[in-house]
């Protein structure tokens, strides 16, 4: 039996198998308005087999944002345009996932082909925010140090997203506290130098990623699923690093988060970064068996017989998959083939299986 292909439940729900689709900026949005484009984009990877599928990350707030080209959930029309697509998901057996973000000093960038680092706010641009007023690097913007009352503004948007994200037809939330963005900038004692309570011991640098969790938990079920995007490590000196992400994924299980997808990186421009196949499994295993809470691995996996020895030995919960469902929607499909399971597919397809 595949262990790759066995159910997971989390919480409230369970995963046909262990294959999810990491969520994947598009750069397609006007307005933060999801369209047809994310309906094929996201729909096809649910009809390809993957048992969980997450949106691209999506602004609680307009200055959330990574690009002027990022999808948002801050106001209700946003809310209904993804209406569509969670029904579409759901429709192909899959769970419709959303990942909730706000990309602090790392907003207010050019999409990709469009120019590089920051837009300036005659271009449409605007002020970022961070834990302290550093830049992220020379090409991006100068942030604003947050106050205490932006801070709870951001919980708040949270909150509010929270709320939008299940009326959308979402059944699993993520929450990115990952890749040097604004949740991230608080936990990285590199990118925070607050000297209140949101800074400075671990403690302080967790509590506002632990008030966006309390106040998420807080306006979905007790079956609905909150998962957290950490990046479980710098890779820099004195940076976030992994022992911190074990105490950490202690803190959120016990303030109900059900998995941690551990991912690494992104807050540090100049971080060297051991980039090879797996490289970022052995972070999601320590937090798994350290932690005693379900992780996710992800970051170049890309072969069958790769996720399935993750999960077979029990190195994480389920594998996240970005590049490898980009280049091939139905690799799930080709997947079970390769590793001789027989799972059901599209009745539309079966000519072809």
């Amino acid at each position: 039996m595949s262990k790759l292909f066995s159910p997971l439940n989390i919480r409230g729900i369970t995963l046909k198998n262990r294959i999810a689709m990491s969520p994947m900026c598009q750069y397609s949005c006007v307005d933060g308005m999801v369209s047809d484009w994310h309906l094929v984009h996201l729909g096809s990877r649910a009809i390809g087999g993957a048992a969980l599928v997450l949106t691209e990350a999506t602004a609680v707030a307009p200055e959330g944002r990574i690009s002027p080209d990022d999808a948002g959930i801050w106001n209700d029309a946003q809310t209904d345009a993804f209406k569509k697509i969670t029904d579409f998901i759901s429709s192909a057996h899959a769970i419709p996932g959303i990942q909730l973000a706000h990309a602090g000093r790392k907003a207010s960038t050019y999409a990709p082909g469009k120019g590089d680092g920051e837009v300036k706010p005659e271009n449409g641009g605007w002020q970022t925010l961070a834990p302290s007023a550093i830049k992220f690097s020379e090409t991006y913007s100068q942030p604003k140090e947050m106050t205490k009352s932006d801070i709870q503004i951001v919980v708040e948007q949270f909150r509010k997203a929270a709320e939008r994200s299940v009326r959308a037809g979402f059944k699993l939330i993520e929450i990115h506290a990952a890749h040097g963005y604004l949740l991230h900038e608080f936990l990285s004692p590199l990118s925070n130098k607050r000297n209140d309570e949101y800074g400075g011991s671990l403690d302080h640098r967790i509590r506002l990623l632990l008030e966006v969790v309390d106040a998420v938990r807080n306006v979905v079920s007790n079956l609905f699923p909150v998962i957290v995007r950490i990046s479980s490590t710098d890779w820099i000196e004195g940076g976030w690093d992994i022992e911190q992400s074990v105490q950490l994924a202690r803190k959120l299980k016990e303030a109900g988060v059900d998995l941690i997808d551990a991912s690494s990186a992104g807050n540090i421009s100049h971080a060297h970064i051991p980039v090879g196949p797996g490289y970022q499994v052995p972070l999601a295993e320590k937090i798994k068996h350290e932690s005693e809470i379900m992780t996710g691995a992800v970051g170049l996996i890309t072969t069958p017989e790769q996720a399935e020895q993750i999960i077979a030995t029990g190195q994480a919960d389920i594998v996240l998959f970005a590049r490898e469902l980009l280049r091939n929607p139905y690799w799930p499909l080709a997947a079970a083939r390769q590793l001789k399971v027989d799972i059901e597919w599209p009745k539309q397809y079966l000519r072809a299986k």
